[in-house]
């Protein structure tokens, strides 16, 4: 009996061991913690952590990004909130790197940052930005005037034709060059205040011009000035145009400062590799953070690889990719990237050959300056322009 006592007192001493321990280590675990609060004119986030961090902010539709380079496992802490512009929060985990997705309920707003030290706090306050008050009489008549240049998605069925053999290159017409972003939808920003979107604009810009100097054939953008263009109606615009290839024109992004050089994308419903599956991601902004490409998405890529013979396209957009890629690794002595694959909403829907190049790492300090440079646009633009004829005579040789 005497036994029998001791042995359930010692279990149970071990047992209250255990839990205090558990307790214990609850408490002393680093952590992150969110809270969210409305004042009257703005939505302010909180984000305390119990060790200091690095981070980076990316506006990317309704979405603010926070980018915090950490290896440092951690517990979030987060409770329930009602909020008139924060929706939701999202968390995605790197090597070295954790991304924090602030979802907002609105897509035209502002934002403003401040932190404190004793504890560790950044504070992001949030502003909706009343679009109609905030537009000029100038910006007015520019939105005005560009109305009904855009297709709308519903007109986005591809063509049926085929284009295989000599008939492709005697179909050859229309060359559809994309400029990343515009409008609201700045993309990535660099450490000095450069924006994508206004990158790729002036590549696509340069772009055109090589190509009507030095190629018979028909060059569309999808914008040739700062203005918002769906992804859909990207599309569209390709294949309602009949477009022979399509080129979209991004500038890269990275959490590790010291990323730099060139990659060319072509469509893919599985990523080549984790910062290829981010790197989508944020490019096709989907409705839920997490894991990206999944479900409906998922189902989308899916249908389009086979019920649109975009299959039939993988092939030579590779090539085209491959083809670029070692004009870029030549002409700018970049580092070689190589070629990826990834599911990029605005290559899944254009029926022909179709790639995403991302010119160069604008997070990159010395490889922002050089995006800002008219020498190096026109470089890249050249690359491009050397990498698709080079194609061309490739293909038509087969």
């Amino acid at each position: 009996m005497v036994s029998r006592k001791k042995r359930s007192a010692l279990l149970a001493g071990v047992i209250l061991f255990l839990l205090l321990s558990v307790i214990s280590f609850s408490q002393t675990q680093p952590f992150i913690k969110l809270s969210v609060k409305d004042y009257p004119t703005l939505s302010r986030v909180i984000i305390e952590s119990s060790f200091p961090i690095s981070f980076d902010i990316e506006k990317s539709s309704s979405l603010l990004m926070v980018n915090i380079s950490t290896d440092v496992p951690f517990r979030i802490q987060r409770g329930a909130f009602e909020s008139r512009i924060i929706k939701s929060f999202g968390w995605s985990k790197g090597k070295d790197f954790y991304i924090l997705a602030i979802r907002t309920k609105v897509r035209n707003f502002s934002y403003d940052y401040f932190t404190l030290s004793d504890p560790p706090k950044l504070v992001i306050d949030f502003s909706q930005i009343d679009e109609e008050k905030s537009e000029t009489p100038d910006s007015l008549k520019q939105k005005e005037a560009s109305r009904g240049k855009v297709p709308q998605p519903s007109t986005a069925s591809p063509p049926s034709r085929a284009q295989t053999g000599s008939s492709f290159l005697q179909g050859m017409k229309t060359i559809v060059i994309d400029p990343g972003h515009g409008g609201l939808e700045p993309g990535a920003r660099g450490r000095f205040g450069t924006l994508e979107k206004n990158v790729a604009l002036e590549i696509g810009l340069k772009l055109r011009a090589v190509i009507e100097r030095n190629f018979p054939s028909r060059v569309v953008l999808t914008r040739d000035k700062d203005l918002n263009v769906s992804l859909e109606n990207r599309a569209a615009l390709a294949n309602n145009n009949k477009a022979d290839f399509f080129i979209s024109i991004h500038a890269n992004s990275s959490f590790r400062k010291d990323a730099h050089g060139s990659e060319t994308y072509f469509l893919s419903r599985d990523a080549t590799d984790e910062e290829a599956r981010k790197l989508a991601f944020l490019e096709n902004n989907p409705a839920e953070f997490g894991e990206g490409i999944t479900g409906e998405s998922e189902d989308e890529i899916q249908m389009i690889l086979w019920d649109m013979a975009q299959s039939a396209y993988l092939k030579q957009s590779s090539l085209l990719a491959e083809s670029i890629q070692k004009e870029l690794n030549l002409l700018l002595r970049t580092s070689n990237r190589g070629i990826k694959q990834a599911p990029f909403t605005v290559l899944a829907g254009v029926a022909c050959p179709a790639v995403l190049v991302e010119v160069a790492f604008i997070s990159n300090p010395r490889e922002e300056r050089s995006l800002t440079r008219e020498g190096f646009q026109l470089n890249v633009a050249q690359a491009i322009y050397r990498g698709l004829v080079n194609y061309i005579e490739l293909y038509s040789q087969k």
